[in-house]
């Protein structure tokens, strides 16, 4: 899907990019020798067509057709949903250890949220590309945090999170965000 959607953006793209530089070449009397260009365009039969009875109802009917391919298009490259429980490693058969994946994840972002510099982090569980799941937590920090212990302290985290799941279809990635202002802290007198 990845790759069809790229194919058609490119040609897409390119068809645009053409149609655009041909008529601005066009507009300004501009194109290479040996390109016919008409001085105007008629547009003939389609000029009265706008005036007929039946052009509203056409143009409304495709107006919602396409809302409803943009719409489609939408929901279809939504991330899914990748909570839920898995099976871990060592289950029996007849017998399956089942893993809730929303508990380690909330809790990797508790501990993320709990290093110094780090103002708040949240953990989301998405399907990976290749079928697997991917486990993002986002960081917000203060402008004054020290990064490279955030990391490091993030990376920690992702390595605890990743052995307590113990499966190798679970990917951990963590996002940094700097926070524009420092937290203002209230005064106590």
């Amino acid at each position: 899907m990845l790759r069809l959607d790229r194919v058609v953006a490119l040609l897409l793209g390119l068809v645009l990019l053409t149609g655009g530089v041909a008529a601005a070449l066009w507009g300004a009397r501009r194109l290479p020798a040996g390109v016919p260009a008409p001085d105007a365009v008629s547009t003939g039969a389609l000029g009265t067509a706008f005036g007929a009875s039946w052009w509203p109802v056409a143009a409304g009917a495709g107006g919602a057709v396409l809302v409803l391919l943009g719409l489609w298009w939408l929901v279809s490259h939504l991330p899914e949903r990748a909570g839920g429980t898995v099976a871990l490693s060592g289950s029996a058969p007849g017998r399956r250890l089942q893993l809730d994946l929303d508990s380690p994840v909330a809790v990797a972002a508790d501990v993320l949220s709990a290093t110094a510099g780090v103002r708040s982090a949240r953990g989301a569980l998405s399907r990976g590309t290749r079928g697997g799941r991917v486990v993002t937590l986002r960081a917000l920090v203060e402008p004054t945090a020290d990064i490279p212990a955030v990391v490091a302290a993030a990376e920690g985290v992702c390595e605890d999170l990743l052995r307590v799941i113990g499966r190798s279809d679970v990917q951990a990635r963590v996002q940094v965000a700097v926070a524009r202002r420092a937290r203002q802290l209230s005064r106590v007198s």
